[in-house]
């Protein structure tokens, strides 16, 4: 079940006791509206999480079923979003980094290690290994994918009633066609991230 099993050379001894391994990952680095999310998660040794993986490959429904066990079962877990002029002033890259690194100091029990999903760790104290594609070798980043996912997309639904016309529904900010027309019809809103090169070219036609 748990699929860190075949990655424990980077874990620190225990002294006898399963030390505390966090999972970090992030949802909503390409969408052109809304936050970038991070979550970290500490799974315990007899958690029961059935179907859990990369968040992108469970239906819509299955997130939401795991979201709610995952919060149940976790030893501890944060989530984190930060929002699009924070993303405009840092760039989505060092938005995403802090993110991740505010939502490892936001657990209630501090890790011993920290598995990142991607290339990157952020620039932090903690004990830790970036590895691509985490999210389907690792549960705790799984579980990290499945919180930021989610917590995502309630909010873009928040924002589509905020801000409505621009499908944020059902895009969840991404760049789809319908996304774009509505984006070129209605100028950005407040959500939208305006160093996005679509979001800027909309920005700069509408000011000519």
């Amino acid at each position: 079940m748990q699929r860190a099993a075949a990655l424990t050379l980077e874990l620190p001894n225990g002294g006898g006791q399963a030390p505390m391994i966090a999972g970090v990952d992030e949802a909503g680095r390409g969408p052109l509206a809304g936050e970038v999310y991070a979550a970290a998660v500490i799974l315990p040794v007899d958690y029961d999480l059935p179907g859990l993986n990369d968040s992108k490959k469970l239906s819509e429904s299955r997130r939401e079923q795991l979201f709610e066990l995952i919060q149940a079962q976790a030893i501890s877990y944060a989530i984190v979003g930060i929002a699009a002029p924070e993303i405009d002033r840092l760039n989505i890259f060092q938005a995403t980094l802090h993110a991740m690194e505010k939502a490892v100091t936001m657990l209630a029990t501090q890790p011993d290690f920290v598995y990142v999903d991607g290339t990157h760790c952020p620039p932090w104290r903690y004990a830790s290994q970036a590895l691509v594609k985490g999210d389907s070798r690792l549960d705790c980043i799984a579980a990290a994918s499945v919180l930021a996912k989610v917590a995502r997309d309630r909010v873009m639904v928040k924002l589509d009633q905020q801000y409505p016309g621009y499908g944020f529904a059902r895009h969840k900010g991404y760049p789809t066609k319908a996304h774009m027309a509505a984006l070129a019809k209605l100028g950005p809103c407040p959500a939208h991230r305006r160093s996005y090169a679509p979001v800027a070219r909309c920005v700069a036609a509408l000011s000519t």
